[in-house]
Parts: structure tokens; C-alpha cells; sequence
């Protein structure tokens, strides 16, 4: 083996992508010296989706103020690439670890997403690519609406505050009186649809911190806004693949923003070149923090095996740990799935050792490929 493509996803809460393809390379290169590695950070349109485009297209950072998920001020990380496009992940203002300790769906706002996207605008950005994923809202995106001039009305004509538990008493949708001047570009690192039992409250809600009692009043209001959507945006997007990424926000990119949803893990791998450097490769070590029934939606390892199967490139997926479902990874390309949690632990034990315990298994893996290589 002499050409090696090493490009992971983040194993969330314990290594970055970055994290893991420094490990994993340093193996590699340990037992084949002279092999020529190429690392590619991945990310599916959640956490380390701006560093990786800055990565591989070069820009610049911006950083500001907005409003978090709980209503408090977060600093938030946007790009801008040579081209003058944006980049940005909405879970800089609206994600998951923002909310530790306070995780409530009904009251997350993804208002600073909206903020963000101003604030793009005003620096002349006519072009945003807007990863979603790591939310901890579920609000259908109106609060990000609101930040931008959308208006919502009771059946009275009273005001509506944009938080997911009043998505039920809306009655009328007001658009911006300043119209939007730029367009967005949606990546996706899911395909579920807004509403049903494998949409957006029901498949990611409680990992937002939804009980089954506030898992009911998300999907009624999901519904209502579906409804909505369809009546007052002319946008009929409850069924649509990925239109319940990020609690909703897929829904709100098509019906708010008129924008498009895209694969995040194809906007990258495009971006880096990955087909290109694909065409000389011996092996491609992929993996997520969990691989299971999920990764098959849109995640980072079914996509880089999707092209490794393309193109006939042995794919090997080094996770955190493997749960039901992962099994069907390996129709999507992916050739083996080894995990590096060595016994039952927990999430403070596994960050003390995290970094040890992925060399580990790179190592055990290497050892495999390389006994068989060896025997031919």
C-alpha cells in the first residue's frame, strides 16, 4: 500500500476530525514509512464543516456576536472563501454543546442563525453554504426567520414569539419588508423528511432533551408549519429528503430562504479533490464517532464509501463504537467497521483515553492489512 486517504468525521465530544487524521496518519506512516497520505478532515454540514473549507479553499474566518440557542450571547465562527461565498454551521449559534445542562427544545431558538446570515449579508456575501447539523432546536427555523424580518400572527393578528413551543398558534406568515439579497446552499447530513416517526422530532428530539410529552406538542407544531408552508409560502416541503435536518431547519432553507439541500459529505469531498486523489489510492480509512442505523442518511462514512465502491478502493471505518443497524454501511461501500471503545466505559473515560485508544486500533488495523499484503 502506498497511497492512503485518511478522512474521518469528528467523534463528537472527544476528537476533531483534524484530531483523528493526525493519529491515524502517524500510524500509517510508522508502519509504511514511504507511503504518500493524504488527510482529509471531513464533515457532513455540522461541527468542523467552516474549518474544513478554509482548509482546503483558503478565506478567512469571521467572528461575532449572536444570540445562542438558550437566548444568551455565544461568539460565533462564519467563513469567507476567496470567492466572496459564506460558509457557515448553523450549530455555531444554535448547537447542541451550547445548551449543556439546559437542553429544552421548546424554548431553543435558532435566532443567531438568522443573525449570522445578516451579518454575511452586510459584508456584501451574495452566496451562503449553511451546514446544518449538531442542533439543539427544533423550531422549523423560525427563529432564524424572525432574525431576518419574518413576521408570525395569531389568529388575532397579535405577534407570535418564533420559539418551537408556540409553532401552534401561528396563523399568518409576514414576510421581510426588505427582500434578501443573498442565496444559501443547504448541506444535509441527514434525508428525513420534517414530520412523521423518522422525521425531525421524533429520530432527533430527544437528544435535544424532549420527554414524550414535549415530543407531541414538537410534532403538532412541525405539522402546523408544514401546513403553512404549503399555504402561505407555496412551499410543500413536509416530505422532502433532509427537510428535517437540524429540528426543521432543512424545511425553513426551502421555505424561507427558497434555497436548495444538498449532501454536506458531497460538497466536501468535491471540494477536496477526494475523486481525484481517489484515482491513486490503495486504501481509505473513514469512520464517525457511531456508526449505526443513521450513518446510512447521509452521513460521512456511506458517502466516502459510496466512492470508494465507485471507484473499487478498499474502505475501512474506525469509529468510537457500533450500534444496530451498522451493518448496512457495508452496502454503501465501506469494506469493515472496527471500533475503538475497548469495554464498557463511559464518556469521561473515554475522553482521558481517546487519542491512545484510536492509535490502538489503527495500529491492530494496519497489522491485518499489512499480514495479508505480505502474503500475496
Amino acid at each position: 500500500m502506498k497511497h492512503i486517504i485518511i478522512a474521518p468525521d469528528s467523534f463528537k465530544g472527544t476528537l476533531s476530525a483534524q484530531d483523528i487524521c493526525e493519529i491515524e496518519k502517524k500510524v500509517v506512516l510508522r508502519h509504511l514509512p514511504d507511503a504518500v497520505v493524504h488527510t482529509i478532515p471531513m464533515s457532513d454540514g455540522g461541527e468542523g464543516m467552516v474549518a474544513s473549507y478554509l482548509r482546503f479553499l483558503g478565506g478567512r474566518e469571521v467572528r461575532l456576536c449572536v444570540t445562542g440557542p438558550m437566548g444568551q450571547p455565544v461568539e460565533a465562527v462564519y467563513g469567507i472563501l476567496p470567492d466572496g461565498s459564506a460558509v457557515m454551521e448553523m450549530a455555531a449559534a444554535a448547537g447542541l454543546p451550547l445548551v449543556e445542562g439546559e437542553k429544552n427544545p421548546l424554548q431553543a431558538t435558532t435566532y443567531g442563525v438568522g443573525e449570522m446570515l445578516l451579518h454575511a449579508q452586510s459584508q456584501g456575501v451574495r452566496k451562503i453554504l449553511l451546514g446544518l447539523g449538531g442542533s439543539a432546536t427544533n423550531d422549523c427555523g423560525i427563529g432564524m426567520a424572525a432574525a431576518l424580518g419574518f413576521s408570525f400572527l395569531d389568529q388575532e393578528g397579535r405577534p407570535v414569539e418564533p420559539l418551537a413551543g408556540n409553532m401552534g398558534r401561528i396563523h399568518q406568515i409576514l414576510p421581510p419588508k426588505t427582500p434578501l439579497s443573498f442565496t444559501v446552499t443547504a448541506a444535509c447530513d441527514v434525508n428525513n423528511p420534517l414530520t412523521g416517526p423518522n422525521g425531525a422530532t421524533y429520530i432527533f428530539g430527544p437528544q435535544k432533551g424532549a420527554t414524550p410529552e414535549k415530543l407531541g406538542i414538537l410534532e403538532e407544531g412541525a405539522c402546523h408549519m408544514a401546513a403553512l408552508f404549503r399555504q402561505q409560502l407555496g412551499a410543500d416541503v413536509e416530505q422532502a429528503p433532509g427537510a428535517g435536518a437540524a429540528g426543521g431547519m432543512g424545511a425553513a432553507v426551502l421555505a424561507f430562504l427558497k434555497g436548495t439541500l444538498r449532501p454536506g459529505i458531497d460538497l466536501l469531498l468535491d471540494a477536496a479533490g477526494f475523486d481525484t486523489l481517489l484515482q491513486d489510492a490503495d486504501l481509505v480509512l473513514t469512520g464517525e464517532g457511531r456508526i449505526d442505523h443513521q450513518s446510512v442518511r447521509g452521513k460521512v462514512p456511506m458517502g466516502v464509501g459510496i466512492r470508494c465502491k465507485a471507484r473499487g478502493v478498499p474502505c475501512v471505518a474506525l469509529c468510537g463504537s457500533i450500534g444496530s443497524g451498522a451493518e448496512a454501511v457495508y452496502d454503501c461501500g465501506i469494506t469493515a467497521i472496527f471500533s475503538a471503545v475497548k469495554g464498557p466505559t463511559t464518556m469521561e473515560a473515554i475522553a482521558q483515553t481517546c487519542h491512545q485508544d484510536l492509535a490502538d486500533l489503527t495500529d491492530a488495523v494496519l497489522r491485518l492489512l499489512l499480514s495479508h499484503s505480505d502474503r500475496r
